[in-house]
């Protein structure tokens, strides 16, 4: 997954805009049950290797880049797009260790292969980058970052001896990279230029998904699963409130447990204003957006969404 900047300009102006970058990220993930693998920040753009449990990729890339965009302009007083488009998705083959390495290693090489380290400057050293989270201290690394896959494609484990090793394993390939490389680049050129990365009965078994796909509209089926989600935590959110939803009609608009439950539905899913409004019975939905931007702000409501924020998925 990959996204540039318009006109090829930058999408970080400065750490503050990467470390916002990534705070976003981390709220898609918790609305979309993405689990991150991999990713890089670089100048003008980034990439991600990330895995989806629902079929919510494209409500979700929406969300993160229009969010972000939203964010950075308003941190920098500008308008207008940031990215040039829409983002770039390559299906990777999960189930072939070599596919999915190569994608992860060729993420966490990009600074190395763009000469964006300095002299004697390790690519550990890398801040933008998924790299010293996953071979460095796991008590460091955001939640919706998953180590045990990517350390297992380099046979390690999630501990001290397999991040020691897979660490020296990826220094010594970024070394290779910056004194000429020895990336396999027809490999490279196939994940750049296509759209699946994959063996040939991967690349078989997406093209048959995707003719199944195509007989129903993308905008139908990615509603269906997002709203499917939200029911199941409306419904668990009810319970947890107190609230039975027969009563939700006769209920205030802005009643607290009404909140507390739109609010955590906003927090898990990309389900919009409107929807939730009429769901919950709340007025317009510019009122259900500025209740939800309040939430946390209102003691009241942040301890029923204390008591509701472990819903499982």
């Amino acid at each position: 997954m990959m996204d540039r900047g318009n006109r090829q300009e930058p999408i970080y102006r400065s750490d503050a805009d990467r470390m916002l970058f990534l705070r976003t990220l981390g709220e898609a993930c918790e609305r979309t049950g993405w689990r991150v693998h991999s990713y890089v920040l670089m100048g003008n753009h980034y990439h991600l290797l990330l895995e989806t449990s629902e079929a919510n990729l494209c409500a979700g890339m929406r969300w993160l880049q229009g969010v972000y965009t939203i964010r950075h302009n308003a941190r920098h007083g500008l308008r207008g797009h940031l990215f040039q488009g829409r983002y770039k998705a390559v299906l990777v083959d999960g189930g072939d260790d070599a596919y999915f390495r190569t994608v992860s290693d060729y993420i966490h090489l990009n600074p190395a292969r763009a000469g964006m380290l300095g002299e004697g400057e390790l690519l550990s050293g890398y801040r933008w980058s998924s790299f010293p989270q996953l071979a460095g201290d796991p008590r460091k690394r955001p939640s919706w970052l998953e180590a045990e896959r990517v350390l297992g494609m380099w046979g390690e484990k999630d501990d001290a001896r397999g991040r020691r090793s897979y660490r020296e394993g990826l220094e010594k390939r970024a070394a290779e990279e910056r004194g000429g490389g020895a990336t396999d680049q027809e490999m490279l050129k196939t994940l750049r230029r296509g759209w699946c990365f994959g063996s040939e009965v991967f690349r078989e078994r997406m093209l048959g998904l995707a003719v199944g796909a195509a007989r129903k509209p993308v905008r139908e089926i990615l509603a269906a699963h997002d709203e499917q989600e939200a029911e199941r935590l409306i419904a668990a959110g009810l319970e947890a409130v107190g609230l039975r939803g027969e009563d939700l009609a006769e209920t205030a608009k802005g009643d607290p447990r009404k909140i507390a439950v739109a609010a955590t539905v906003k927090r898990r899913t990309i389900v919009g204003n409107e929807w939730l409004a009429r769901r919950l019975h709340m007025g317009a939905a510019g009122r259900v957006s500025r209740y939800c931007s309040e939430a946390e702000g209102r003691p009241e409501v942040a301890r029923l969404m204390w008591g509701i924020k472990n819903v499982k998925r």
